[in-house]
């Protein structure tokens, strides 16, 4: 089966990313936030947790933060692991600290507010999971 065109511009986005600020992280690895973020850091990206709850701490050796403009270096791509009531405020703040692109996990779409981050220039990708697409790729 080949590889779909969306998918291949989604990986090309991932391979892009050298930092990758991960909105929900979690500290539990139980979680799928943990684990793809555990996957990222293993795949050679710098990723930052952002999570109210968690900041001050750190989650997988990563110093977490409060919100994405508490972080104190550019961000590449913002990984939104939220759920879906919180991602037009997500997309917004990722708009706001010139992040490069958005990427709503599995599940999560939100065409209105991806219509304002293609508006100002972020690259995005909706209702997919990093950790699949290398995958997907890998095996591809």
């Amino acid at each position: 089966m080949p590889y779909p065109p969306e998918a291949d511009r989604a990986l090309d986005i991932l391979r892009r990313s050298r930092v990758i600020a991960l909105v929900g992280a979690s500290p539990n690895p139980a979680r799928p936030a943990n684990d793809v973020m555990a996957f990222l850091l293993q795949r050679g990206h710098r990723v930052i947790p952002v999570n109210p709850g968690q900041a001050g701490k750190t989650i997988l050796g990563q110093a977490c933060y409060a919100s994405l403009a508490a972080i104190p270096e550019p961000v590449d791509l913002v990984d939104i692991f939220r759920a879906a009531d919180a991602v037009p405020g997500v997309v917004d703040e990722a708009i706001a600290i010139g992040a490069r692109a958005v990427w709503l996990q599995l599940g999560l779409s939100d065409p209105a507010a991806c219509a304002r981050a293609e508006a100002a220039g972020l690259a995005v990708v909706m209702d997919r999971c990093p950790k699949i697409e290398y995958r997907r790729a890998a095996a591809g």
